[in-house]
């Protein structure tokens, strides 16, 4: 097990690796001057080199990869060209939004996936089966910013249950920062609810039909201990990875919401950066996002190993 955790860390640092060298290349072919952005189109060559010489834009290419990746080694994002700030200090003041807003989601998601996906599979053939399984394909067809101003229509501006918009602090409000993430997770687990129940179904209908199953209906097990403790346990691992990729996918997701919702998160900021061609934040956006991925696929693959014991000692 020891060798299979070491192997896993190196993939994962060599992935990391990888990512960081793919993201920095591929901003550099986005079009338009960062120089040219802050100083506006009518400064001066003279104005426009010199800044570009103030933000080490005129260096070689793999001198400031170097830098970039020496920098995050210590923590160090660099800093936003239009902020003004440390990169690193700008992503952790939004996490506090970005970073609920996809945990409860993702356990939104699957509080609703499992059970409907389990009573889909169970009754296979049945009316509630195809009943069941078109709601799931309806949800995951309809996109979470159309379903999130639905969500702001009925239950903030008809009925003023909610907020539509906005997010107070959670060291001043947390009630209201609470409600202020009520109809954003909505948004985003409905939708994600719908995919990871497809999925859980499918998962079931082949645990279901494995011969262990068939044994232990055979032996007079009942029905609710040979859907829960037979077949429900054997399909925790694929559902595990289930879980994960709904965690990143709403991770992601959240850009769209919290510009629906007005969410000060991470997704706001990324967009922002674009628009004003921020480098720097950018690089350090992308990152963190292709990171989360990596990292939940690590977390997923730990897991596999507490969850089946075959493949602790496979390992």
């Amino acid at each position: 097990m020891l060798t299979f955790l070491v192997r896993r860390f190196a993939a994962t640092v060599v992935t990391l690796l990888a990512v960081s060298l793919l993201v920095f290349s591929a901003l550099l072919a986005i079009p338009g001057d960062p120089a040219q952005v802050l100083l506006g189109f009518d400064a001066s060559p003279s104005a426009l080199a010199a800044l570009r010489s103030e933000l080490g834009l005129d260096r070689p290419v793999l001198e400031r990869y170097l830098d970039w990746i020496g920098g995050i080694a210590r923590g160090d994002l660099g800093s936003s060209l239009i902020y003004q700030r440390p990169v690193a200090a700008l992503i952790s003041e939004r996490l506090g939004v970005s970073v609920p807003l996809a945990i409860a989601s993702a356990i939104l998601a699957a509080l609703i996936a499992v059970p409907v996906g389990i009573a889909a599979a169970r009754s296979r053939g049945r009316p509630w089966d195809p009943l069941l399984t078109s709601l799931a394909q309806i949800g995951a067809a309809v996109p979470s910013f159309w379903l999130g101003l639905m969500l702001i229509l009925v239950f903030a501006v008809e009925r003023s249950w909610l907020p539509a918009a906005g997010f107070p602090s959670w060291s001043r409000d947390p009630f209201g920062s609470t409600r202020a993430l009520v109809l954003p997770v909505l948004a985003l687990g409905l939708g994600q609810a719908a995919v990871m129940t497809r999925m859980v179904r499918a998962m079931m209908i082949e645990a279901l039909s494995a011969d262990y199953v068939r044994t232990a209906r055979a032996k007079g097990v009942k029905q609710r201990l040979v859907t829960y403790h037979h077949a429900f346990r054997n399909a925790l691992v694929p559902l595990t990875t289930v879980f994960g990729l709904s965690l990143g996918n709403v991770f992601i997701g959240s850009i769209v919401i919290e510009q629906v919702f007005a969410l000060p998160g991470l997704g706001r900021l990324a967009l922002t950066a674009i628009g004003t061609r921020d480098l720097p934040l950018i690089q350090g956006e992308v990152l963190l996002y292709a990171s989360v991925i990596v990292v939940l696929g690590l977390l997923v693959d730990l897991a596999y190993v507490l969850i089946d014991p075959r493949i602790r000692f496979e390992t």
